[in-house]
């Protein structure tokens, strides 16, 4: 029988993961690796008595159930781990054969090993590995999964707080949540209530939102949010490394605010007037990656030595975090479970309106992400990093065509602007790379060229093409004079 119709004969259970041992009169020794390696990820059910030969499944059944049974519980309850494991089980008869099922759950005590440490393992795919030095460190600092920064960093007060830092945030917080409570507190009141600060001293998550750089570092050696651009698809067909890094900034609340003004240049933004006239920005593309990127600093792992880092590349966006999900992809996203790794944190973003009350905002990402694009975000998930990756424009037909005469012709293009007009066009080259440089060029040659021909000289879409030329509008480099049918574009530098 294929995996299908094992689980359909095994129906009580919820497969999340599974693993399958003979196992016909004695417990299997590679039993303990998918038990540790189980406990250690996100859990599954450890099912004796069934054969796996490539993707078959051959119901054996076992020759001395009442033994394995019991042999396989006092491994668990007895001196082979280094916790004791709980489980579930459950027994079938199958064709008058007997299988034994125990569910082995997530373990809030990592790593969990047999023996010695060195037996600790953890789940790939459908197979155990054992863990790293690194994969082992990163267990024990989730054993204070939703902890560690919620403790006091030693040696702090509210001097190691940011002064410009924190007026910004109750300003933020007073403009866009005005009804809450916070709001009315004096200064003490409102660190001690927000858990900022915690016995006179910053919590590590006040520090590492509202903290003078210097005392970060103290507790925080490798404190950075790195924000790269990158002029190609990937690093090895980029012509330079990268066009634009992020500069280092105090704290969190400064690193978020720097990051989403060179986010928000790469997707369109349309702005309409509430009824108080305030200015209201409707994207859903800015949405989603707004929510990723208050995601990226609320969840990571801030004591690991890697750091956050968002790569801007031609055409996608990849925010890359420390530290695993707590659970499965699909059962945060599909029962809504919030389970912040720095809840502190959490609740500051949330208490100005930038993260969702609920949840790691998951739904709200992929959603509008899909009515933006057309396409729904990537996830790479490994034991100890996330990655969410955002296509930035529809693949279309005739792309890798146009890729190929866009890079014969722009050498020529390119040698031409440098005569014609010198460093500057090396400057919106090193800014936003050949393909805006290629219209700059084409506005040039026909000041009324449009979009529509733009587009289908580059075959992309229009909306690519408006999107490169809101990218030198807004760095005063042309403007458009008249209409968008009989108007022209009026280069402001040359």
């Amino acid at each position: 029988m294929n995996k299908t119709e094992l689980i359909n004969k095994l129906n009580d259970l919820e497969w999340e993961d599974f693993e399958v041992k003979e196992a016909k009169a004695n417990v299997p020794k590679n039993s303990w690796e998918t038990v540790s390696a189980f406990s250690n990820t996100s859990g599954g059910w450890l099912v004796f008595g069934v054969k796996q030969i490539g993707k078959r499944f051959d119901i054996q059944g076992l020759t001395n159930p009442e033994k394995i049974e019991q042999d396989f519980l006092n491994g668990l309850r007895g001196d082979k781990f280094n916790v004791n494991i709980s489980t579930q089980q459950v027994k079938y008869d199958i064709d008058s054969k007997v299988v034994l099922a125990f569910y082995i759950s997530a373990s809030s005590k990592k790593p969990v090993y047999y023996n010695a440490q060195i037996n600790t393992f953890i789940r790939r795919g459908s197979s155990d590995h054992r863990a790293t030095k690194e994969e082992i460190d990163s267990m024990y600092r989730d054993q204070t999964f939703g902890t560690k920064t919620s403790e006091t960093a030693p040696n702090t007060s509210i001097k190691d707080l940011k002064t410009n830092s924190l007026n910004q945030y109750r300003d933020y917080m007073s403009r866009f949540n005005p009804d809450v409570s916070y709001n009315q507190l004096e200064e003490e009141d409102f660190l001690t209530k927000l858990r900022i600060i915690e016995g006179g001293g910053c919590t590590y998550s006040g520090l590492l939102m509202l903290g003078n750089r210097s005392t970060i570092e103290k507790h925080f050696p490798d404190f950075w949010v790195d924000l790269l651009e990158i002029p190609g698809t990937s690093y090895s067909n980029a012509k330079t490394r990268y066009t634009f890094r992020l500069d280092e900034f105090d704290n969190l609340w400064e690193y978020y605010f720097e990051c989403f003004a060179r986010l928000k240049q790469k997707v369109d933004v349309k702005f309409v007037l509430t009824e108080e006239g305030f200015g209201k920005e409707l994207a859903p593309g800015l949405v989603a990656i707004r929510e990723a990127l208050v995601n990226m600093l609320m969840h990571a792992d801030y004591f690991s030595p890697a750091h956050s880092r968002i790569r801007i590349f031609t055409d996608h966006i990849e925010f890359y975090n420390a530290g695993g999900l707590p659970k499965p992809y699909e059962e945060l996203k599909g029962k809504d479970i919030s389970l912040p790794r720095n809840p502190i944190i959490t609740k500051l973003f949330r208490m100005i309106k930038l993260a969702e009350n609920a949840g790691f905002g998951l739904d709200k990402i992929e959603n509008n992400w899909l009515e933006y694009n057309n396409t729904k975000p990537v996830y790479d998930l490994s034991f100890d990093s996330t990655i969410v990756k955002f296509q930035m424009e529809t693949v279309e037909k005739g792309s890798e065509k146009s890729s190929e005469v866009f890079r014969k012709d722009f050498g020529r293009i390119s040698d031409k602007l440098l005569k014609e007009y010198g460093i500057y066009s090396k400057e919106i080259l090193n800014q936003f790379g050949e393909r805006v440089l290629f219209i700059y060029n084409e506005i040039m040659n026909n000041p009324s060229v449009s979009t529509e021909h733009l587009a289908e000289k580059l075959e992309v879409s229009p909306k690519t093409i408006e999107r490169d030329l809101n990218k030198i509008k807004e760095a005063k480099i042309i403007i458009r004079e008249g209409s968008r049918k009989t108007g022209k574009w009026i280069i402001i530098k040359k």
